[in-house]
């Protein structure tokens, strides 16, 4: 996956997209934490910020490729729950996959080898629902 990755992960998004976006002008919680990891080096993101900011369509240039790295260690990989990397990932709008091919093949590709997982889960997830 190291091979997709067109940045320094060194750097903040801040920094790779050019944009200082200053103090945030609403005292919502969600808000003032995207601001502040905007400022955090890429490479130093938790699953959760990766999942936070991923959910807000911030830096997805930057941060799906790091996303689809972790996936390939562990689809289920989480944040606050289980999986939610994953789902995050997977709300990810059309226009990105089609500006991104090569992004999208890749979690295809994580997805298929991880299908038996994924059938086990919908297993349990049908087994709650009886």
């Amino acid at each position: 996956m190291e091979k997709y990755f067109h940045f320094d992960r060194c750097k903040s998004l801040q920094e790779l997209d050019g944009q200082d976006w200053g103090e945030p002008d609403v005292a919502s919680p969600l808000v003032r934490k995207c601001h502040e990891l905007r400022k955090i080096a890429v490479g130093f993101l938790g699953f959760e910020d990766l999942r936070m900011l991923i959910g807000q369509k911030i830096g997805l240039v930057y941060l799906v490729p790091l996303a689809l790295e972790a996936l390939e260690d562990d689809v289920f990989v989480a944040g606050n729950f289980n999986g939610d990397l994953l789902d995050f990932v997977l709300m990810v709008d059309s226009e990105f996959w089609n500006t991104y091919p090569i992004y999208k093949k890749e979690l295809e590709r994580i997805l298929e080898k991880n299908i038996n997982d994924l059938r086990e889960r919908l297993g349990t997830f049908r087994q709650r629902l009886i």
